[in-house]
């Protein structure tokens, strides 16, 4: 039985889920500017499957919170906080996929679920992740 208080619990994953969007995109527009030099709008609606006003909402919202620097018509690109948002969120993406591979999980199931589990896990379940991952 957890010991924390159950607000404490469910605020920190509120918080979580707050930072979900914003782990996502930044994760996806540094992923897009490094295999092809850029991302676009268009990019990153196909590429969540979601419509060019929602893109184009999300990105405003990344922008005014100085993730993204954007351009009318032109790319965008990530800012310093953005690319260590999304260095982050790889890195963290990297290692809930590498445990769950190795415990077992099915590559696909693996890709699939290390989208979300990497959003609200925490600092100490990486760490016993990490060191699972070191000893086998």
């Amino acid at each position: 039985m957890p010991s924390k208080q159950p607000s404490v619990s469910h605020s920190r994953i509120r918080r979580d889920h707050a930072s979900e969007t914003a782990e996502d995109y930044v994760e996806a527009i540094a992923e897009l500017i490094e295999k092809q030099g850029h991302c676009r709008v268009t990019d990153l609606a196909a590429r969540f499957g979601v419509s060019h006003v929602t893109v184009s909402r999300t990105v405003s919202r990344l922008s005014r919170d100085g993730l993204v620097a954007t351009q009318p018509y032109g790319p965008m690109t990530l800012t310093e906080v953005g690319r260590k948002m999304a260095q982050e969120s790889k890195k963290r993406h990297d290692l809930v996929y590498q445990f769950l591979l190795a415990i077992g999980v099915p590559e696909s199931a693996a890709a699939d679920d290390a989208e979300g589990i990497e959003h609200h896990v925490s600092a100490a379940t990486l760490k016993c992740f990490r060191e699972f991952l070191e000893r086998s």
